[in-house]
């Protein structure tokens, strides 16, 4: 079955509602067999993609991902990512910052590890961290040592200063793509029980996993306000459910390569001269 990224995709008019937006869809594979060459062809065609990016040196792509806690980021950019050249793609995690970061505005920090043309970057957590995790706990706001926390409507200056950054990387190159997993506090749940059980999945569970869980609701507001307000023609969120991990696994790769392949790319023109020349040179390491 195709895959239609646009259906996950967050529509720029304010009728997204996070509640109603489903955490699991019918799977798009029938079998574990049949997973397994979706992502093989989806991973294959985005290498070639990829090296084109690099060839024509036009383009950079940036991948954003954010996610409850146990929504399978990290597997995502794993499994999604393994049959991309490493040498054009770059992972950065952003947790919580340093005082040298905190010394500055929100956006510095992820600013410059932006992706150069021609290169892939991925953002395990992002600047988007200033209007979630931040938003839920306000007090973090007390560190940054800003003049004045704007109260209320910080977070629409945040907001616009996000769409204002994103438009401006759009303008110089860089393709923005943004992935909520989206994952039910029941799937999280499981997750994290498993994290507890299965002995070699015991080094991922963290007692903060549980404190932030208590705060379900005020995230899921977060996120609301976050991707209504962020979502753009030129830098989309996409909802992924995610209580598959498979399933968001295929969603993902898919988006990922229609973007790429939207974008018409080619190897760079070589002029008539050029030919020459290198038919020369071809003639004198032919004796």
């Amino acid at each position: 079955m195709k895959i239609r990224g646009d259906d996950f995709r967050v529509p720029e008019d304010k009728t997204f509602h996070i509640g109603k937006w489903p955490t699991r869809v019918k799977p798009f594979y029938d079998s574990e067999e049949g997973y397994q060459a979706m992502l093989r062809d989806h991973t294959a065609r985005m290498d070639a993609q990829q090296q084109l990016l690099y060839a024509s040196n036009q383009h950079a792509l940036l991948l954003i991902f954010q996610a409850m806690d146990a929504a399978g980021k990290d597997g995502a950019i794993r499994h999604v990512m393994s049959g991309i050249n490493p040498q054009g793609c770059q992972v950065f995690s952003f947790k919580h910052p340093s005082a040298s970061e905190l010394a500055h505005d929100f956006l510095w920090r992820t600013a410059r590890d932006l992706p150069e043309r021609g290169k892939i970057g991925i953002f395990n957590r992002s600047y988007y961290e200033e209007v979630l995790i931040v938003r839920v706990h306000p007090k973090i706001l007390q560190a940054e040592n800003l003049p004045d926390d704007g109260g209320k409507k910080i977070w629409e200056h945040r907001f616009r200063s996000i769409r204002d950054f994103e438009r401006h990387q759009h303008a110089n190159g860089t393709r923005i793509i943004k992935f909520f997993l989206h994952l039910s506090k029941e799937e999280q749940r499981k997750r994290l029980l498993a994290r507890i059980d299965e002995p070699d999945k015991n080094w991922k569970f963290d007692e903060g996993d549980l404190t932030e869980r208590g705060f379900w609701d005020d995230y899921m507001d977060a996120y609301q306000a976050c991707l209504e307000a962020t979502s753009t023609q030129n830098a989309p969120w996409y909802a992924v459910p995610a209580d598959d991990k498979k399933n968001a696994r295929l969603i993902v790769s898919q988006v990922i390569l229609d973007t790429l392949e939207g974008l018409k790319m080619r190897y760079p023109a070589v002029s008539s001269a050029r030919k020459r020349q290198l038919q020369a040179i071809r003639q004198r390491l032919s004796k």
